[in-house]
Protein backbone atom coordinates (compact mmCIF):
# COMPACT_ATOMS: atom_id res chain seq x y z
CA UNK A 1 0.00 0.00 0.00
CA UNK A 2 1.38 3.37 -1.04
CA UNK A 3 2.07 5.99 1.62
CA UNK A 4 1.04 9.54 0.80
CA UNK A 5 2.45 12.23 3.03
CA UNK A 6 1.20 15.80 3.02
CA UNK A 7 3.95 17.86 4.62
CA UNK A 8 2.66 21.34 5.23
CA UNK A 9 3.57 24.55 6.99
CA UNK A 10 1.17 25.55 9.74
CA UNK A 11 -1.64 23.97 11.68
CA UNK A 12 -5.24 23.80 10.54
CA UNK A 13 -7.13 26.30 12.67
CA UNK A 14 -10.65 26.30 11.21
CA UNK A 15 -12.83 23.42 12.47
CA UNK A 16 -14.66 23.11 9.13
CA UNK A 17 -11.35 22.60 7.29
CA UNK A 18 -10.21 20.03 9.82
CA UNK A 19 -13.52 18.18 9.51
CA UNK A 20 -13.22 18.04 5.72
CA UNK A 21 -9.60 16.88 5.84
CA UNK A 22 -10.51 14.21 8.41
CA UNK A 23 -13.36 12.98 6.18
CA UNK A 24 -11.14 12.58 3.11
CA UNK A 25 -8.38 11.01 5.22
CA UNK A 26 -10.86 8.39 6.41
CA UNK A 27 -12.02 7.73 2.82
CA UNK A 28 -8.45 7.37 1.51
CA UNK A 29 -7.23 4.98 4.23
CA UNK A 30 -8.55 1.76 2.61
CA UNK A 31 -6.66 2.61 -0.60
CA UNK A 32 -3.47 4.28 0.66
CA UNK A 33 -1.85 5.29 3.89
CA UNK A 34 -2.27 9.06 4.28
CA UNK A 35 -0.13 10.98 6.75
CA UNK A 36 -0.40 14.70 7.37
CA UNK A 37 2.67 16.30 8.90
CA UNK A 38 2.42 19.87 10.13
CA UNK A 39 5.55 21.98 10.45
CA UNK A 40 5.78 25.17 12.46
CA UNK A 41 5.30 28.36 10.51
CA UNK A 42 7.41 31.47 10.93
CA UNK A 43 5.88 34.76 11.94
CA UNK A 44 5.38 36.80 8.82
CA UNK A 45 3.99 40.28 9.41
CA UNK A 46 2.42 42.02 6.42
CA UNK A 47 5.31 44.42 5.90
CA UNK A 48 8.34 42.23 5.25
CA UNK A 49 11.22 43.18 3.01
CA UNK A 50 12.15 40.78 0.19
CA UNK A 51 15.12 39.60 2.24
CA UNK A 52 12.92 38.95 5.28
CA UNK A 53 10.43 37.04 3.10
CA UNK A 54 13.26 34.85 1.78
CA UNK A 55 14.45 34.21 5.34
CA UNK A 56 10.96 33.10 6.38
CA UNK A 57 10.65 30.79 3.35
CA UNK A 58 14.14 29.37 3.97
CA UNK A 59 13.39 28.55 7.61
CA UNK A 60 10.06 26.95 6.76
CA UNK A 61 11.68 25.13 3.84
CA UNK A 62 14.27 23.55 6.10
CA UNK A 63 11.47 22.17 8.27
CA UNK A 64 9.82 20.63 5.23
CA UNK A 65 13.03 19.14 3.85
CA UNK A 66 13.90 17.53 7.18
CA UNK A 67 10.82 15.32 6.87
CA UNK A 68 11.58 13.91 3.42
CA UNK A 69 13.11 10.45 3.14
CA UNK A 70 15.93 9.73 0.68
CA UNK A 71 13.88 7.17 -1.26
CA UNK A 72 10.67 9.26 -1.35
CA UNK A 73 9.25 10.95 -4.41
CA UNK A 74 8.42 14.56 -3.56
CA UNK A 75 6.00 16.89 -5.30
CA UNK A 76 5.85 20.58 -4.39
CA UNK A 77 2.58 22.45 -4.78
CA UNK A 78 3.76 25.46 -6.73
CA UNK A 79 2.11 28.01 -9.02
CA UNK A 80 4.90 27.43 -11.57
CA UNK A 81 4.33 23.67 -11.60
CA UNK A 82 2.65 21.38 -14.09
CA UNK A 83 -1.14 21.19 -14.23
CA UNK A 84 -2.83 17.79 -13.94
CA UNK A 85 -6.31 16.56 -14.61
CA UNK A 86 -7.69 14.19 -12.00
CA UNK A 87 -7.12 11.14 -14.25
CA UNK A 88 -3.54 12.30 -14.90
CA UNK A 89 -2.93 12.56 -11.15
CA UNK A 90 -4.34 9.05 -10.70
CA UNK A 91 -2.01 7.75 -13.45
CA UNK A 92 0.97 9.58 -11.97
CA UNK A 93 0.45 8.12 -8.51
CA UNK A 94 -0.02 4.65 -9.96
CA UNK A 95 3.12 4.99 -12.11
CA UNK A 96 5.15 6.13 -9.11
CA UNK A 97 4.03 3.03 -7.22
CA UNK A 98 5.02 0.79 -10.15
CA UNK A 99 8.37 2.60 -10.33
CA UNK A 100 9.04 1.60 -6.72
CA UNK A 101 8.16 4.76 -4.83
CA UNK A 102 6.31 3.51 -1.79
CA UNK A 103 6.17 7.02 -0.31
CA UNK A 104 5.04 10.12 -2.18
CA UNK A 105 5.28 13.48 -0.44
CA UNK A 106 3.26 16.57 -1.28
CA UNK A 107 4.75 19.81 0.09
CA UNK A 108 2.60 22.82 0.91
CA UNK A 109 4.46 25.98 1.85
CA UNK A 110 3.32 28.74 4.15
CA UNK A 111 1.58 31.95 3.18
CA UNK A 112 4.72 33.16 1.35
CA UNK A 113 5.20 29.95 -0.62
CA UNK A 114 8.18 27.63 -0.90
CA UNK A 115 11.86 28.53 -0.86
CA UNK A 116 14.06 28.13 -3.92
CA UNK A 117 16.03 25.45 -2.04
CA UNK A 118 12.87 23.35 -1.61
CA UNK A 119 11.89 23.79 -5.25
CA UNK A 120 15.38 22.72 -6.37
CA UNK A 121 15.25 19.51 -4.31
CA UNK A 122 11.84 18.11 -5.31
CA UNK A 123 11.31 15.73 -8.22
CA UNK A 124 8.16 17.42 -9.45
CA UNK A 125 6.11 20.60 -9.11
CA UNK A 126 2.34 20.63 -9.38
CA UNK A 127 0.13 23.68 -9.88
CA UNK A 128 -3.04 22.80 -8.01
CA UNK A 129 -4.82 25.73 -9.66
CA UNK A 130 -4.14 29.08 -11.25
CA UNK A 131 -6.40 30.51 -8.58
CA UNK A 132 -4.94 31.70 -5.29
CA UNK A 133 -6.06 29.75 -2.21
CA UNK A 134 -5.16 30.12 1.46
CA UNK A 135 -2.45 27.52 2.13
CA UNK A 136 -4.69 25.79 4.69
CA UNK A 137 -7.48 25.38 2.13
CA UNK A 138 -4.97 23.82 -0.25
CA UNK A 139 -4.67 20.93 2.19
CA UNK A 140 -8.39 20.18 1.94
CA UNK A 141 -8.38 20.50 -1.86
CA UNK A 142 -5.33 18.23 -2.08
CA UNK A 143 -7.01 15.61 0.14
CA UNK A 144 -10.11 15.67 -2.08
CA UNK A 145 -8.00 15.29 -5.23
CA UNK A 146 -6.05 12.41 -3.71
CA UNK A 147 -9.30 10.67 -2.83
CA UNK A 148 -10.54 11.29 -6.37
CA UNK A 149 -7.29 9.87 -7.82
CA UNK A 150 -7.50 6.71 -5.74
CA UNK A 151 -11.20 6.40 -6.61
CA UNK A 152 -10.26 6.51 -10.29
CA UNK A 153 -7.57 3.87 -9.76
CA UNK A 154 -10.02 1.62 -7.92
CA UNK A 155 -12.90 2.29 -10.33
CA UNK A 156 -15.14 3.73 -7.63
CA UNK A 157 -18.11 5.82 -8.79
CA UNK A 158 -16.89 9.03 -7.05
CA UNK A 159 -15.21 10.45 -10.18
CA UNK A 160 -17.71 11.05 -12.97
Amino acid sequence: MQTIRIIAIGKIKDPWLKKGIDEYTKRIQPMAKLQIIECDEERAPESLSKKEEETVKDREGERLLQRIGRSDFTIALDLEGKSYTSPQLADTLQRLGVDGYSTVNFLIGGSLGLSDKVLEQVQSRWCLSQLTFPHQLCRLILCEQLYRAFSIQNRLPYHK
